[in-house]
């Protein structure tokens, strides 16, 4: 759990260059979905390919309401990467061809137990797409089962704290310069590969072709910590009309790429403040913060400019909610429980839009 930056490329502000939460190796052995999946739950499935809505919760007939959305297909093919160990839920991956971005890359997904209950088996979900910081690349390290996002959201969701939501977990950066210091801002930075396309249209229409959504943008949010959650912090304000919230951790406030070199107006348009004020200044639609940063290592130096944010913009149409998590620190091990701790998924949770049971 380093939270230095990134060897050889000082950072004014200290969201880059750094890994969250649990090392690469242990991600690579995360997972996703429930008992939709067809075959056993054994953690031996590594690496064989599901399908789903093939249990007992298909799909059958017309949607129980105007808001699900039913898969559109084509149907990607799902390999289980890992099995959640407190509820034997699954952790998928598949790779996304990007249609919009032109980007390719790797996408782990995650179905909550609800999936499969035969009351939601016409029923959309909403969907929470999760960022990572640190290089974001080759895997997102969310999906790492040890990191218990999966398994809170699991529990959660069962005790009525959050929705049920569909985990996406996209890789955040096309590559890494192997120094940790070279990102993306989850932007479409000129002549660099489309990541902000990426995120927020290749992303969403991945999880739209394989499971059952939510028509509205009541059902689509992001989390992230560090630079992802910069990223989800920064696709909400920039594209509310498809995002409706976000959970970010321990965020920057400003891009900072040095990839934006020679186009400052871009930066500008990928830049949180400009677009909060320039959501305020249309009045909407209503967008929902949450932030939240530890008291230890570099969140020390985040949580002045977070604070700042809130009280210059968080008026209007922007919603804020900011978490500290005492004794905690720039990295996963906290944010997830402080989710929970400091009321953020409940307060996310309670202006978006869950699964309608089939009356």
């Amino acid at each position: 759990m380093n939270d230095t930056a990134g060897a050889g490329h000082r950072r004014a502000r200290p969201r880059r260059g750094r890994w969250i939460g649990g090392a690469v190796a242990l991600a690579l052995t995360g997972a996703v979905a429930s008992g939709v999946l067809t075959g056993s739950g054994a953690p031996s499935d590594t690496g064989r390919t599901v399908r789903i809505d093939a249990g007992p919760g298909r799909a059958r007939g017309a949607p129980v309401d105007a808001q699900t959305e039913l898969p559109a297909g084509p149907a990607p093919e799902l390999r289980i990467a890992a099995t959640i160990p407190e509820d034997g839920s699954k952790v998928m991956v598949t790779t996304l061809a990007g249609r919009k971005s032109g980007f390719t890359g790797r996408v782990w997904l995650w179905l909550p137990p609800q999936y499969a209950e035969p009351r939601y088996a016409r029923s959309g979900f909403p969907v929470l797409i999760a960022l990572p910081g640190g290089p974001g690349f080759p895997v997102n390290y969310w999906m790492d089962r040890n990191l218990k996002l999966e398994a809170s959201i699991s529990r959660w969701s069962k005790d009525g704290s959050s929705l049920p939501f569909i985990l996406a977990m996209p890789v955040l950066n096309p590559r890494t310069d192997g120094k940790e210091g070279l990102y993306w801002d989850g932007s479409d930075i000129p002549g660099q590969p489309r990541m902000g396309t990426w995120l927020t249209e290749d992303v969403p229409d991945l999880v739209r072709s394989a499971f059952r959504t939510i028509r509205s943008r009541d059902g689509w949010a992001f989390m992230g910590s560090s630079t992802g959650g910069f990223a989800g912090l920064k696709a909400v304000l920039q594209k509310p009309d498809r995002f409706k919230a976000v959970i970010a951790g321990g965020p920057d406030i400003l891009p900072d790429s040095r990839l934006w070199q020679g186009h400052p107006r871009e930066k500008l348009e990928n830049s949180p403040p400009w677009l909060a004020q320039r959501l305020i200044d249309r009045h909407g639609p209503e967008v929902y913060l949450a932030f939240q940063v530890g008291t230890k290592g570099s969140d020390i130096r985040c949580r002045p400019q977070i604070e700042k944010f809130i009280a210059r913009y968080g008026t209007g149409p922007v919603k804020t909610r900011f978490h500290i998590d005492e004794g905690g620190g720039h990295n996963a091990r906290t944010y997830v429980p402080g989710m929970h701790d400091g009321a953020l998924i409940q307060w996310v949770s309670a202006h978006m839009r869950g699964p309608v049971p089939a009356p």
